[in-house]
């Protein structure tokens, strides 16, 4: 007798438990259908601010070779290309545009999205003097880039050396990329 008691027992449970799920489950699904077309609209909106940041005028996606797996999206305009990394930092992947002229001299670079260490890593893409100092460093670059840690000749974010190796990479990314586009 006890057994068919608790066998009921854990049904019920599991029957709430199912029924509670499947109704949070339901509204999420809700609120993602409401909000993933502005969010898709704001990061796309992003990417082109970034573009025209880093590529006058801005460009075209075009197809692209990409041998280090950082490369997500080429753009090309008149000036050159704007190449669109996603390298590992110390928190995650920083998600960055680097314009690059036709000569393979870096434009500029924009930091889209990060999930850096605040104050630390998340100072490379700051709209600070500190942010915006590390960031011009990267004007005017061509071939291979490094902090100075590392031989190069770039100045790392105080406390956040790994931040700024990843978009030295991502920018080294960026170079072979237009490299191989001849």
């Amino acid at each position: 007798m006890k057994t068919e008691s608790n066998v009921k027992y854990v049904l019920r449970l599991a029957l709430t438990l199912l029924l509670i799920t499947s109704v949070v489950a339901i509204a999420l699904a809700g609120v993602n259908s409401i909000t993933a077309p502005k969010i898709a609209a704001l990061n796309a909106q992003k990417t082109q601010e970034a573009i025209e940041a880093v590529l006058p005028g801005g460009g075209e996606e075009v197809a692209f070779t990409d041998d280090t797996g950082l490369v997500t999206t080429v753009y090309q305009g008149n000036a050159g290309y704007a190449v669109q990394v996603v390298p590992s930092g110390f928190n995650g992947g920083i998600t960055m545009m680097v314009g690059i002229d036709q000569s393979g001299t870096v434009l500029g670079i924009s930091i889209i999205s990060n999930s850096e260490t605040a104050g630390l890593g998340a100072v490379a893409a700051a709209n600070t003097s500190a942010g915006e100092a590390f960031r011009g460093q990267f004007v005017g670059t061509s071939g291979s880039v490094a902090v100075s840690k590392d031989g190069g000749q770039l100045d790392a974010i105080t406390g956040a050396t790994i931040t700024s190796r990843a978009v030295c990479t991502g920018v080294n990314a960026a170079l072979a990329c237009v490299a191989n586009m001849g």
